[in-house]
């Protein structure tokens, strides 16, 4: 099964690296991370990523396509023709598109989203609508062959659930084991409904550039 994940300058890097841990550890997988060339990309955390393949000698198709999300390096890919060009051409063949975080948002541009239901970080979930896509309010979503998943963390367990998909859920158990991925958070405070207001609105200042 070949996967193919974009790879782009100030991307969240967990976005990436949890489903891409999980992804890998499914038998008889190929993984390409893609960008338009093979340079070091930075991500949002400082940690760079080396894509292994230029858009232009990545493979033509895909069995599943990924993006990421991020802050500002999102916003600079969604207004990228490059970036859109290549995804557009991946996902009109591919056997399942998907995203993490905001990275919905970067489907939506190319158009991938339209009519399907999705999810995205909390912060980003109103702006669905404006691609045409259906906003739900979950960890992640599988709508036909479109898997979305919430913000950053959510993508361990987006991951899992595609692996499910894709391989059985034995796998995907397996997998789950193998990574001993059994949350226990120090803190109740994941999310807007958990949180307080006043903690909601300084993580939205921050994210905005407050």
């Amino acid at each position: 099964m070949k996967i193919q994940l974009l790879t782009y300058p100030d991307m969240t890097l967990l976005d990436l690296v949890g489903p891409l841990q999980v992804w890998s550890l499914m038998p008889e997988v190929e993984i390409e991370l893609v960008w338009k060339s093979t340079d070091p990309v930075p991500t949002d955390c400082g940690l760079p990523v080396v894509p292994t393949h230029a858009f232009a000698d990545a493979s033509e198709s895909t069995d599943l396509l990924f993006t990421g999300g991020g802050v500002d390096g999102t916003t600079r890919a969604m207004a990228d023709p490059e970036v859109i060009e290549f995804m557009q051409s991946r996902g009109e063949s591919a056997g399942w598109v998907t995203s993490v975080c905001t990275g919905a948002l970067i489907l939506g541009v190319a158009g991938l989203l339209k009519g399907y239901r999705a999810t995205t970080h909390w912060m980003a979930l109103d702006a669905l609508p404006n691609f045409g896509a259906e906003p739900v309010k979950e960890r992640w979503v599988v709508d036909r062959n479109r898997a979305t998943g919430g913000g950053v963390t959510a993508g361990i367990d987006f991951g899992l659930a595609l692996a499910a998909e894709i391989a059985g859920e034995e796998v995907a158990k397996t997998i789950q084991l193998g990574l001993e991925y059994a949350p226990q958070p120090p803190f109740d405070s994941g999310t807007p409904d958990k949180a307080s207001p006043e903690r909601v609105a300084a993580v939205a200042k921050l994210f905005q550039g407050g």
